[in-house]
């Protein structure tokens, strides 16, 4: 994908065959980590999303600069893997979804839940997992996990992508939960 189509990409679609999901849950290094090795899941984007600035850089994320959460784009192939159970059995297992702006020592609106559905029909999944997973009672806070609408993606600079590939052991605040 050439780099304007890269950060202006907001379909659900990728190719015949896949969907696109995009995510933020806190630090794009660790929901990466996960995510990747989850079976459907075909790539791995991280990026910057749902903000105002264009182009933005890693810095701009912080103290409300530019109003993008730290992201992760998937593509994955729904015969293999839904949307439902991406979100589900994955995405809102991950991570701490009751903790607003904040993910274990990361805070900033740069760090919130959120999802970004491409399709209404994702956005009403997400609402319905949301609904069930506030329910379940695993959560002694209410989830604060936002649904905004799918925006301009800006993939991350290179030295973000696999960062925890790259670096062994390093930090991350992302594991799952049962």
């Amino acid at each position: 994908m050439s780099e304007q189509e890269n950060a202006t990409s907001t379909s659900g679609s990728k190719g015949q065959g896949t969907e696109i999901a995009t995510l933020a849950g806190g630090c794009f290094w660790g929901v990466e980590e996960i995510l990747r090795a989850v079976p459907g899941i075909i790539d791995t984007d991280v990026g910057y999303t749902g903000g105002w600035l264009e182009n933005p850089t890693y810095d701009d994320t912080h103290d409300s600069k530019s109003g993008h959460a730290e992201a992760i784009r998937v593509t994955f192939d729904p015969s293999v893997l839904s949307y439902e159970d991406l979100l589900e059995k994955w995405f809102f297992k991950l991570h701490d979804p009751t903790t607003l702006n904040r993910q274990g020592n990361d805070v900033g609106t740069q760090y919130r839940s959120a999802l970004f559905p491409h399709t209404p029909e994702q956005k009403a999944t997400a609402e319905r997992v949301i609904e069930r997973v506030n329910a379940s009672g695993k959560w002694k806070q209410p989830v604060t996990t936002s649904i905004e609408p799918a925006s301009t993606w800006y993939s991350a600079e290179a030295y973000h992508q696999d960062y925890l590939r790259k670096h062994p052991g390093g930090y991350s605040c992302h594991f799952m939960r049962d």
